[in-house]
């Protein structure tokens, strides 16, 4: 009898070993990186990063949170194309420009939140608007499930409020141990040159974050990423007029020098990658 249980207990064996193996994550599947944006245009300082690791076979995503209805006019100095929309018809002129730059840099269709532009923290307007915006935005992630995220770092970049509650919001998720939330978190920030060439008026920006202290992992892309960038950026017409896509693109190219430093949200070792 022994000897006939022998068999009986290594197929046994052999089969909760496959259906272990079985149900583990393959070791091809591809992965993830989710940029976490306050607007439709916000890809533009990692926009390179971007099409380098889509071209790299990694699913990459922008999560756009506001619908971008409020960013028309002289806002900030910048020259808006004549006959721009305002209100619903510009957030749905938006939405097209947010799929056109996504296709530009060969990712994942945006993911669109639709929250009013401007007013992502409007407390006083709205009190449970701050908490709709959160469990949306962790919504997605848990969803997604990404290996890293990016996003803007607590000055917002340019000071947006909108891009500074967005990175409290997903920092928040991030040190909560949110589901899907990875520890891989990164900061963003526009290059002063880029805003010099946007706001040629003001000057250079107060309060900048040291690049040589806290920008600390460096990404390099590839030659035809930075066409890739280009051509996402001039999908947003209703933003940026032709002259200034090529001052900006000028300046900031010569900034990044082939490759975009970013901040790690909670370690600070140096490093050449996203997922390294």
């Amino acid at each position: 009898m022994a000897f006939r249980l022998i068999p009986v207990a290594l197929s046994g064996i052999v089969a909760m070993v496959a259906g272990a193996l079985s149900s583990e994550p393959s070791a091809s599947a591809p992965r993830i990186l989710v940029a976490a944006l306050a607007h439709a245009d916000d890809e533009g300082p990692i926009a390179p990063v971007l099409a380098r690791y889509a071209r790299e076979g990694v699913q990459v995503y922008m999560l756009v949170v506001s619908d971008g209805s409020a960013g028309a006019g002289q806002q900030g100095h910048i020259p808006r194309p004549n006959g721009t929309p305002t209100g619903d018809a510009l957030a749905t002129v938006r939405e097209d420009e947010a799929r056109c730059a996504a296709q530009a840099l060969g990712i994942q269709p945006p993911i669109l939140l639709g929250f009013p532009d401007g007013k992502l923290g409007d407390y006083t307007a709205d009190r449970s608007l701050l908490y709709r915006v959160t469990q949306r935005i962790a919504e997605e992630l848990e969803r997604l499930h990404p290996d890293v995220v990016i996003t803007w770092g607590p000055d917002g970049g340019t000071g947006h409020p909108d891009h500074r509650i967005v990175s409290s919001i997903v920092t928040q998720l991030q040190r909560t141990g949110a589901p899907g939330v990875p520890e891989r978190l990164f900061y963003m920030s526009l290059p002063v040159e880029s805003m010099q060439a946007m706001n040629p008026q003001r000057g250079a920006p107060p309060l900048l974050v040291p690049k040589a202290t806290h920008f600390t992992t460096r990404v390099s892309f590839g030659p035809e990423d930075l066409p890739a960038a280009k051509r996402s950026m001039v999908c947003h017409r209703t933003q940026f007029t032709p002259e200034v896509v090529e001052q900006v693109m000028s300046a900031t190219a010569g900034a990044w020098n082939n490759a975009i430093t970013l901040i790690p949200a909670f370690r600070a070792p140096t490093g050449t990658g996203l997922f390294e």
